[in-house]
């Protein structure tokens, strides 16, 4: 290996100049931060690439990348699994730091005065999740303050909740990546969770225009409830999500409850028709309806929403939604012919395709769906040589026959937690 002395470190300049900062000690002190360690006994270890000058113990040193002061304890010298201290570390050492509250890795330590900025790590994006639940119900709260510890240590695992369908996802470059993680979780922080295929955020739709009458009628004694209105839905483009609009005119239901029922329809369109998926991508209009001036209120108007919704949808001809993927197979040529066939199976539409000397890039559009179990085929079919990237696209309608299979899927998802819920 080249000693630093005789190649100097590649950072740039406050206008984004290249600028070769030569290895020597004498210069103004500077650090980069290339891995952090997440120690359950010692807490966050920051290993540090010294690019110029001379590091001192029980020194304060300024974060450029966070714009904070740092207070540098005892600096490591690392072998292996062995710490050392040492009193500095000089220009072209590898060496460490325990305990910095702000610096994770990517991160410039320097002189307040120092100009120079080096250009950070570009770290891969995840490729495949899993969803993640805790073994016992005490570790649920302990699953995210160890996920983000380890995200400080491995910047390439990627730690979310799905808005949609409210499971936690561990994101990382494969499967093993992620068995490993899940390892690092039980041995370290005695965290241990289940894997399972994340779940398909599918949506729901309508494709016809319809109206549609909500009444809502209750008499217990005293006052009662009444609540009365007439809808009109219609489709809107993809990605419109939802829109309402009141069209009453002459006062046939008060003003005041008219949010009432919109809310109600928010509420129904959100627990879906065909298999409990929230409904997007349509308007409803609220045109008329009655109210009585002792019975009617808010929650009776609400009711009377989420009714006409119901009604509206067995006309509406509600229809589900898959998200799709726009997916880059990068893979040696050999196997390209093989791979294009398999993404064809998986429903996925060829988009197209590039030679780069020996490997082929296959672009191609391809249902969320039928992504999930990809990167174990891609690596069987490769012998591990084959890669790929993804990312969301766009939702579209999902073919009849795979509707029936998602509807019955849902239907004996709620049957399982009815069941659950009776026992419990």
């Amino acid at each position: 290996m080249p000693s630093p002395a005789e190649r100097g470190f590649a950072t740039v300049d406050a206008d984004g100049n290249p600028v070769t900062v030569p290895a020597t000690e004498g210069g103004a002190p500077a650090a980069f931060v290339w891995k952090t360690i997440a120690d359950p006994f010692a807490g966050r270890i920051t290993m540090l690439r010294i690019l110029s000058g001379t590091l001192k113990s029980d020194t304060a040193i300024h974060n450029h990348t966070r714009d904070s002061s740092e207070r540098l304890g005892h600096l490591l010298a690392l072998q292996g699994k062995t710490q050392t201290h040492v009193p500095e570390l000089r220009a072209g050492d590898l060496g460490a730091v325990a305990k910095l509250k702000d610096t994770r890795t990517n991160d410039l330590l320097a002189e307040a005065s120092t100009k120079i900025r080096v250009a950070p790590i570009a770290f891969p994006e995840p490729l495949i999740s899993y969803a993640i639940e805790p073994k016992s119900r005490g570790d649920e709260d302990k699953i995210s303050t160890s996920m983000h510890r380890l995200q400080e240590e491995d910047p390439t695992i990627g730690y979310t909740r799905d808005p949609q369908t409210h499971e936690l996802l561990l994101s990382g470059q494969g499967q093993v990546h992620i068995e490993v993680t899940v390892a690092k979780l039980k041995r370290r922080f005695s965290v241990e969770v289940l894997l399972k295929p994340p779940r398909v955020p599918y949506r729901e739709t309508i494709t016809a225009a319809t109206e549609a009458h909500g009444r809502h009628k209750k008499q217990t004694g005293g006052h009662g409830q009444f609540g009365d209105c007439k809808i009109r839905v219609e489709p809107l483009p993809r990605g419109s999500d939802f829109a309402f609009e009141n069209d009453i005119f002459g006062g046939a239901i008060p003003r005041q409850y008219v949010p009432a029922i919109e809310k109600g329809i928010q509420d129904a369109r959100m627990r879906g028709f065909l298999a409990g998926y929230p409904m997007v991508d349509f308007k409803a209009t609220v045109f008329d309806g009655s109210f009585h001036a002792v019975d009617s209120n808010e929650l009776s108007f609400k009711m009377a929403g989420s009714l006409a919704f119901k009604d509206a949808m067995t006309r509406a001809r509600p229809t589900i939604l898959e998200p799709v993927m726009k997916v880059e197979v990068y893979t040696p040529s050999d196997f390209a012919g093989d791979l294009m066939g398999d993404l064809n199976g998986r429903r996925g539409r060829i988009a197209g395709m590039d030679t780069r000397g020996a490997m082929t890039v296959i672009r191609a559009q391809v249902p969320m769906a039928e992504m999930l179990s990809y990167e174990q085929h891609l690596t069987s079919a490769t012998g591990g040589r084959g890669s790929y990237h993804m990312e969301y696209s766009h939702y579209e309608e999902v073919p009849q026959a795979a509707q029936a299979k998602i509807i019955a899927a849902s239907k004996a998802a709620r049957a399982g937690h009815a069941e659950l819920e009776e026992a419990s």
